[in-house]
């Protein structure tokens, strides 16, 4: 199969094949253990059937060029939503080898070993939308583009209103990995109204930084 400069197929065909391939590996049991919501789930089949209808007529004989901008469309769609759910849940945490070559990607290079973190970073926060929220990392110390900062472990708490807030960042209870200085937080509808505490720590195969301040956001 032709695949682009970054794995995604080149062909159209290509695409397809390799999202069908997507779905048929995720059943229920490996979802859970890959952690992937069902929504985004089947926002990714949603995304393939469309575009898979809308190719079928881009290249019949009921082809105009309004389909052929809605195929364009569909497409782009399907392959937005396939390079999100390699970034967020095929290479943060990292998979198996195995599990890699069943999604039709190629296994990465052993990484080059580096050393504990040491910089420290606090969490900024910015509304996006409804029940979502822009985190940004911020350095208190430390080089950026240290080799030994790969990424952070951003841990959260979301506290109603009368609950108790957590004293320091110990008492964090949630937590997802993220290798982007900015990424966006998307909270349950119920979450509403309450109110986000955080903080954070460079992350390195495991070896942990110290911890930034703890911080707070109300939930859109």
């Amino acid at each position: 199969m032709a695949t682009g400069r970054n794995w995604l197929p080149t062909t159209r065909e290509g695409q397809l094949e390799m999202c069908r391939n997507w779905i048929s590996v995720m059943d229920a049991e490996t979802r859970t253990a890959w952690g992937i919501p069902t929504d985004k789930f089947t926002a990714l089949g949603v995304a393939y059937s469309e575009a898979k209808v809308l190719l079928e007529k881009a290249t019949s004989s009921e082809r105009t060029a309004t389909i052929t901008a809605e195929c364009q469309a569909a497409f782009k769609a399907m392959t937005e939503t396939m390079k999100d759910f390699k970034r967020r849940y095929f290479l943060i945490p990292p998979l198996t080898e195995a599990s890699l070559i069943s999604l039709g990607l190629k296994p990465r290079d052993p990484p080059t070993p580096s050393g504990k973190p040491t910089a420290q970073v606090r969490i900024e926060s910015s509304l996006v939308g409804r029940h979502e929220l822009e985190v940004k990392i911020v350095y208190i110390t430390g080089n950026p583009d240290d080799k030994a900062n790969k990424g952070y472990r951003i841990w959260y708490s979301v506290v109603a209103q009368g609950e108790t807030p957590p004293a320091d960042p110990e008492e964090l209870r949630k937590s997802f990995y993220t290798k982007r200085k900015k990424d966006i937080m998307e909270f349950d509808f119920g979450d509403s109204g309450k109110t986000a505490y955080f903080a954070v720590q460079v992350e390195n195969d495991g070896k942990k930084g110290p911890w930034g301040p703890l911080v707070n956001a109300l939930i859109p």
